[in-house]
């Protein structure tokens, strides 16, 4: 079967759980993932947040943001506040891993994807001093002491 060919669940593609069991369709271009009976995705699991995270269609391509949930959102094996993912990646929400299954090309990608959204990750490793260009002050505050005196 040829990638043209392919079908989902949903129109949008879906979510596979990796353990086996029903594929979750991804019916609209926004969906919000969680405990809630309210979410559009209603995972019920004690450690996945009430509004755990958001699936957003951009530009063909899904985009994972999370919503300051409790146990974290990782693609790829990596956590993540907002990030682009890619057909096929590995999707964890709390511990209940997926992988994202659609067809840009089907949901009207065209040209490269959209930039990815790794740099945030990357900065918030940082510190709020190095995020500001701000460095420590070097320990000589003695040596000053003795010139002055």
């Amino acid at each position: 079967m040829s990638d043209i060919e392919k079908t989902y669940a949903g129109p949008y593609g879906q979510l596979t759980p990796t353990g086996g069991g029903d594929p979750i369709p991804l019916v609209k271009e926004r969906l919000t993932i969680g405990r809630r009976g309210e979410c559009d995705i209603a995972l019920k699991f004690k450690n996945v947040s009430t509004q755990h995270c958001r699936l957003t269609l951009e530009q063909g391509y899904w985009f994972i943001r999370d919503l300051n949930s409790r146990n974290g959102t990782k693609v790829a094996g990596r956590t993540v506040i907002r990030k682009r993912v890619d057909p096929g990646t590995l999707l964890a929400i709390a511990r209940h891993e997926y992988t994202l299954d659609y067809d840009p090309l089907q949901l009207g990608a065209y040209g490269p994807p959209p930039a990815d959204d790794d740099y945030v990750e990357e900065m918030m490793r940082q510190s709020l001093m190095d995020r500001a260009g701000i460095r420590k002050r070097r320990e000589n505050s003695g040596s000053r002491r003795q010139s002055i005196d």
